[in-house]
């Protein structure tokens, strides 16, 4: 990829640890490049515990913005002037814009995901949710399904304790946690019509992987199975899902839009989303 650096140039980066691995580089830059935008996206691994200091670089250095990945979203919520809906609602940061000095923070990935169904003709209004994990996607995903007016969402989760925090934070009483185990799984699998793999079961280079695959048989005949992943395209959950008849979905158009409404946000520009998917799904593919 050839980018182009002038003295006007604006720059964003990603940030986190690790971070060499990330593919928002490749994604924003081509999206730039696409819309002829004069700013550059560059790639900043920040430690743990040193996002303020980052942020007081970031401004000198007049950074116009940068995006957060972990261990960061959580420890930039306080260091912001102003959170948008989202973030507030997450507890999480994961696009920071700069502007006169102030630090305005957005989160983007609930919305990424919001979309990526949408896609597919999934509404979440009226329809119940199986999500499989607790953390910080987990939260994004079930806490935008709940206010999009999802019926029901079931939180399963190995640490139960992690499971009953999380459904703590919705205000409607919609969600309800549950165990990890074959039984809870498969039981929480029977009502579902919508399960959404939100842990790293099954990412290339990560040892653990499901032992088990039964809750999909319990899965309502027409139901839809996601996963956040995206890398390898087709996990073995999809695989196995999509051999019981189920329609599957993988993660990268959740990251493809996500990256999408941060670079709104930090060029204030309308961007047209499904363009953009159709150019850089290519890029999560090699």
């Amino acid at each position: 990829m050839k980018v182009e650096l002038r003295n006007t140039t604006k720059k964003l980066c990603v940030i986190g640890d690790p971070v060499m691995h990330s593919k928002s580089l490749p994604l924003h830059n081509t999206m730039l490049q696409a819309l002829g935008l004069d700013y550059v996206y560059l790639c900043q691994p920040v430690p743990a515990g040193q996002a303020a200091q980052w942020l007081s670089a970031a401004k000198f250095c007049g950074y116009a913005g940068f995006n957060a990945t972990i261990p960061h979203k959580q420890a930039l919520v306080p260091l912001m002037d102003s959170l948008d809906e989202d973030a507030r609602m997450y507890g999480a940061v994961n696009t920071v814009c700069l502007r006169d000095g102030r630090a305005y923070g957005h989160n983007t990935d609930g919305r990424g995901f919001l979309q990526s169904l949408l896609d597919q003709g999934v509404d979440p209004a009226g329809r119940r949710f199986l999500l499989l994990g607790a953390g910080g996607a987990a939260r994004a995903v079930a806490l935008k399904l709940v206010q999009q007016g999802a019926a029901g969402v079931t939180v399963c989760n190995r640490t139960p304790e992690h499971a009953a925090a999380l459904c703590a934070q919705d205000p409607t009483g919609r969600m309800v946690p549950a165990g990890f185990d074959r039984e809870s799984l498969c039981r929480a699998a029977e009502g579902a019509e919508v399960l959404v793999n939100c842990t790293s079961l099954g990412m290339t280079g990560v040892e653990a992987q499901f032992s088990d695959f039964s809750f999909l048989d319990a899965l309502p005949e027409g139901a839809m199975v996601c996963d956040l992943i995206y890398a390898p395209a087709q996990t073995r959950l999809l695989a196995e899902a999509a051999r019981r008849g189920h329609r599957t979905m993988n993660g990268a158009a959740m990251l493809i839009y996500q990256a999408v409404f941060a670079l709104e946000h930090f060029t204030d520009t309308h961007i047209e989303a499904r363009p953009m998917l159709d150019l850089l799904r290519p890029l999560l593919e090699g």
